[in-house]
């Protein structure tokens, strides 16, 4: 039941509109400050970053996506050629159906095999305690995700809705592998008061994958027989860009923004928002049906489109892009200010 489901998953994403119908990323509402002076060279640009221990040559992670069933052994081929080349973090989708059958181990095993020096993300879920040890093992993980995704489990028809002990769970994995954990959302966001929790539970990074690019209430809808609640839960979430300064301005563990992020301006705005790095899922998966070389020409183009806003902005480096100026406008400005964070402090930082 659950390789078929990841099947419709996978189906859906590619051929329906899952994307959020009324609410947007809040990137629109980020402004970054032009600097007509930015006095550096472009083509010295430097884009890299560490990830505990590995250089990665830019911020870019593709999110996880997908394993499972056996049609999603080519997808992640070509997710990990594409991953090797350009030296990026590569996530894969949950592990549980693997664990429970290891007839289907080998659809995420193979992007360990086409990316032996890559950053790979596993994944489990918050109560799969058990999971753990066994997922890390299964792709020699540089890092083991926790996904989120109280909102799926709701309009799923067979969901899961006891999140009952999710923190004392994620504690327990924390002190179970020897790799660091990473949190995960899956669409909707994290608020600052979950981030506080989730940092006491000892976990060493957060993908806030906010709300504004692919809504799992929509690809729960297309699969329900009743599309009453899919439909009313739609739009549910806090927008990427919010959640993104939510957490930033609450914790100290890195970030990763995603969610609808689609080119390397959202990502310049997420990082000068406080995120170290900006993922990708939906766009990739659609490349991947069409082979690593369409993976790796999206890469190139955001990586193109990241150094260009950071040329603008007169940003050297990551660390740089951080304390670029920019200015937080229209609803984004009106909920931060709302939950009590100070939006002026990002207009005049250097």
């Amino acid at each position: 039941m659950i390789s078929d489901r990841k099947l419709e998953h996978l189906l859906i994403c590619k051929n329906y509109d899952v994307h959020y119908k009324h609410k947007t990323t809040g990137f629109e509402d980020i402004e970054l400050i032009h600097n007509a002076l930015p006095e550096i060279n472009k083509e010295e640009i430097d884009i890299s970053t560490e990830v505990f221990g590995k250089k990665l040559e830019s911020p870019l992670f593709i999110t996880a996506i997908t394993g499972g069933h056996p049609s999603a052994k080519k997808i992640n081929k070509e997710l990990a050629i594409a991953s090797e080349q350009k030296q990026i973090g590569l996530g894969l989708g949950s592990q549980r159906a693997a664990v429970e059958n290891a007839d289907l181990v080998d659809t995420y095993t193979i992007a360990r095999e086409y990316a032996p020096s890559s950053l790979l993300i596993g994944n489990i879920g918050a109560p799969q305690i058990d999971y753990a040890l066994n997922a890390v093992e299964m792709l020699d993980a540089d890092i083991l995700a926790i996904h989120l995704n109280p909102l799926q489990e709701s309009i799923q028809p067979e969901g899961d809705i006891n999140a009952k002990g999710y923190i004392n769970s994620i504690s327990k994995i924390t002190e179970t592998v020897d790799v660091p954990v990473m949190i995960k959302e899956t669409g909707t966001g994290i608020s600052a008061e979950c981030a506080i929790d989730l940092e006491k539970s000892g976990i060493d990074y957060i993908d806030v994958a906010g709300a504004g690019g692919t809504s799992w209430a929509a690809v729960e809808t297309y699969r329900a027989d009743d599309r009453y609640l899919g439909e009313t839960f739609w739009d549910w979430g806090i927008s990427t860009a919010i959640s993104t300064v939510e957490v930033a301005s609450s914790v100290n563990v890195p970030i990763i923004s995603s969610g609808g992020i689609r080119s390397g301006l959202d990502a310049a705005k997420a990082i000068a928002l406080g995120a170290d790095a900006a993922g990708i899922a939906l766009p990739m998966l659609k490349e991947a049906y069409l082979g690593h070389e369409n993976i790796i020409e999206y890469i190139n183009k955001f990586n193109q489109s990241l150094k260009i806003a950071m040329f603008l902005v007169g940003a050297n480096n990551l660390e740089e892009l951080k304390t670029s100026n920019l200015i937080i406008k229209g609803e984004a400005k009106e909920w931060l200010n709302e939950r009590g964070f100070n939006t002026k402090q990002y207009a005049r930082r250097n």
